[in-house]
């Protein structure tokens, strides 16, 4: 990644940032519920769960996965989590239930069919930097460390104050990698993961097979890595949804996680029952 696009990744994490409170960019009020007919794409941290903080002190309840459950059985499995978390992460999450899904920004992906696609296989050239970050979250005390396998994620949320040494040191570490890996901020963490792979570019191989193809597509998600899922579910015509404040690319907007979840709970209420949905079709 050159030094003009981690400048300039860098440049709308803080743009982003500064702007938090805000409401631009997206309806304020709630977001229409889906339709029969969507292909519904979710985040999770932010989104389905509050943040903790540590990646490894949130919990799924049993509420929310019989919830997501209902409805991915109304539309036909049409359901994907897509996530910075790696796949693995997501299904001890979820265990014992087990969804479609994207970890890692789209460098991994499981298919509604259960099979699994991977990005071009570069941990053994990101675990060779890894040593950096390791030991620069070992010497400052609130910093985290995520390794992922194809990503790595330095979380700061502990320690705010440690930002622009974080950010030196993961920009620096993105250029010794190369065109092959890129920078992505979020909230409080910034990652190195493989370039060409996004939230965006997850959803659009969702939605180029079964049983996604031919569905109208919702995404909702909070952070800055969410935008460009954002994007292209506006450009082929679906919904997207900011959880939140602070600018946005989405079209409508709710407040939290909280309401996420009273909305997906009402999506699922008026759904049709899987027997009436298939004699429908």
């Amino acid at each position: 990644m050159t030094e003009a696009a981690i400048q300039a990744t860098i440049g709308a994490m803080k743009a982003a940032a500064q702007a938090e409170g805000t409401n631009a960019g997206a309806a304020a009020g709630g977001a229409p519920i889906p339709g029969a007919h969507a292909a519904v794409f979710l985040d999770i941290d932010g989104t389905l769960i509050h943040f903790a903080d540590r990646p490894d002190a949130v919990h799924i309840d049993a509420a929310l996965c019989e919830l997501l459950e209902r409805i991915r059985e109304s539309t036909g499995g049409a359901l994907a989590l897509i996530s910075g978390r790696s796949i693995d992460d997501i299904d001890a999450l979820f265990s014992p239930a087990r969804f479609a899904a994207a970890g890692q920004h789209g460098s991994e992906r499981r298919s509604a069919d259960g099979t699994m696609h991977f990005h071009a296989p570069l941990a053994p050239r990101l675990a060779a930097h890894a040593s950096t970050l390791r030991r620069l979250a070992q010497a400052h005390e609130g910093l985290l460390l995520e390794e992922k396998g194809t990503s790595l994620a330095l979380h700061y949320r502990n320690a705010p104050h440690a930002a622009q040494l974080a950010e030196r040191e993961v920009r620096r570490v993105v250029e010794l990698l190369g065109d092959d890996f890129e920078l992505q901020a979020g909230k409080f963490v910034l990652e190195v993961k493989p370039s060409g792979k996004d939230k965006g570019t997850a959803i659009a191989e969702f939605m180029a097979e079964p049983p996604f193809a031919g569905r109208s597509p919702v995404f909702v998600g909070d952070d800055l890595t969410d935008e460009l899922g954002f994007d292209l579910v506006n450009r082929i015509g679906g919904e997207t949804v900011k959880v939140g404040t602070g600018p946005t690319r989405a079209r409508w907007r709710l407040g939290n996680a909280d309401d996420v979840r009273r909305w997906l709970a009402d999506f699922a209420a008026r759904a049709p029952a899987p027997d009436a949905r298939r004699q429908s079709t």
